[in-house]
């Protein structure tokens, strides 16, 4: 019912009985007293109610190993179920081995994924992510007498010579030349260690907490170091670039040194990116200390994965890599398969907001989806984490707490959660106002 404030003025100054203006007073002085006293009650009431439904939130949790996540979705997971056992956990000659989900950065396989290890060229896939970002395709990069002095392999670049940046990252990921990442760095960084504080931030903020960088080639160099899992996330960075993308999945490419009568033609040395239905490339790396290592990436539908394998081998076993990552492809691609597992539809407990105007209970709201690669049997819960007495004044957008999904008992991702309705605190002329069309509204009810 609509309360209007004007409309209790106007029955304030038709009052005809003095009782009623005593009882006007009686009411305020009630209101006065409520706000010293009886607000403490109603908070306690609604601290009440709020705890029985924190409860429920805690408490209560989803599985999704039957598809009760899905919304309709159909899933046959007697297929998926038999299709995850034909997918056995794959044999691997790596040191070091990982299988991300690009899409959620799930990582669905490791092997000793967390162990520091030598990335050999693999490094360049930073080298060129820096360029990409910092620097204009445009640029003019010259060569310096560090760079052409720098190990094969190497454009053989001579100092002194002139190239356009864009040309230059080709020759850095197609055939990994050394020169090259050196004189990218100088041209971007100033030098080889301001560009290597470069690609240590970036590091940090992909979350490839450990990781350090010394060179931009990947030459051995103590502390240039990864891990699987790392380096997989910055392949997974890598791949959301376009340009990236293009760069590395181009056959060959050729350009003009910009001074002289010089052509540079470069040939794509990734073999799994023609040998391994849905492949995007991205780098292959080999040193002494590394041994055999290959970052790869692969879409088929709905999935993409990045595999990454360090130490694959060491000379002559220089087809250990390809088995490896086709062996890792093929685990991800046959025993996965993409559900949803949260959705803006999904249920949240509601809450009752402390100290609020009116009816303060609100229907919290998730306002995103999460789809995940699933396995056959993984155990997935989703539990509630709401915020405990919840108090006015609160938006639409504030977060009054988290839904967070569980994966084979691990917290994987946490989601906010938003109040969805705005509600106003308490105050004096509120309640007063309440009071005052209560007691209007029984007189209204006895006269009729």
């Amino acid at each position: 019912m609509k309360k209007d404030w004007s409309q209790l003025k106007e029955k304030i100054e038709n009052l005809r009985q003095i009782e009623d203006i005593w009882k006007i007073a009686g009411i305020l002085a009630v209101t006065l007293i409520l706000f010293g006293t009886g607000l403490v009650e109603l908070g306690q009431l609604s601290k009440h109610t709020v705890a029985e439904v924190e409860t429920e939130a805690v408490t209560e949790e989803y599985t999704t190993e039957t598809g009760e996540l899905q919304s309709g979705e159909a899933q046959d997971f007697e297929t998926q179920a038999a299709e995850a056992e034909s997918a056995e956990i794959p044999e691997l000659h790596a040191g070091a081995a990982a299988l991300m989900d690009a899409d959620s950065g799930r990582m669905l396989y490791e092997k000793n994924g967390y162990e520091k290890k030598a990335m050999a060229s693999t490094t360049k896939i930073m080298t060129c992510i820096l360029a990409l970002e910092i620097g204009n395709p445009e640029d003019v990069v010259t060569f310096s007498k560090n760079a052409a002095a720098q190990p094969d392999v190497q454009m053989n670049g001579a100092e002194g010579e002139q190239y356009y940046l864009k040309d230059l990252l080709y020759s850095l990921m197609l055939e990994s030349h050394n020169d090259t990442a050196v004189a990218i760095a100088e041209h971007i960084g100033g030098s080889v260690e301001a560009f290597a504080e470069l690609m240590n931030e970036k590091a940090q903020e992909i979350g490839a907490f450990d990781t350090n960088f010394i060179t931009p080639n990947g030459l051995d160099a103590p502390g240039h170091q990864t891990t699987a899992c790392d380096l997989a996330r910055i392949a997974g960075y890598a791949i959301q670039n376009p340009e990236f993308l293009e760069i590395i999945r181009t056959p060959a490419h050729t350009f003009q040194e910009l001074q002289g009568e010089r052509t540079v033609s470069v040939v794509n040395k990734d073999a799994f990116l023609t040998s391994y239905d849905g492949a995007l490339g991205i780098k292959t790396g080999f040193t002494g200390e590394a041994g055999y290592c290959f970052a790869g990436a692969a879409r088929r539908g709905e999935k993409t994965l990045i595999t990454v394998v360090l130490a694959s081998g060491w000379p002559p076993h220089k087809t250990y890599k390809w088995e490896d990552t086709r062996s890792l492809m093929d685990y991800g691609m046959t025993g996965y398969e993409k559900q949803t597992i949260v959705t803006p539809e999904q249920t949240i407990s509601s809450l009752t907001i402390l100290h609020g105007q009116g009816i303060s209970v609100i229907e919290p709201e998730i306002r995103e989806t999460v789809r995940l690669l699933v396995r056959a049997g993984e155990d997935i819960q989703i539990k509630e984490n709401l915020i405990t007495d919840p108090e006015a004044p609160i938006t639409e957008d504030t977060v009054v707490g988290t839904l967070d999904i569980y994966i084979n008992g691990a917290c994987f991702q946490s989601l906010p959660v938003y109040a969805g309705s705005d509600v106003r605190r308490l105050t004096y002329s509120y309640v007063f106002k309440e009071l005052l069309y209560q007691y209007f509204l029984s007189k209204d009810l006895q006269s009729s």
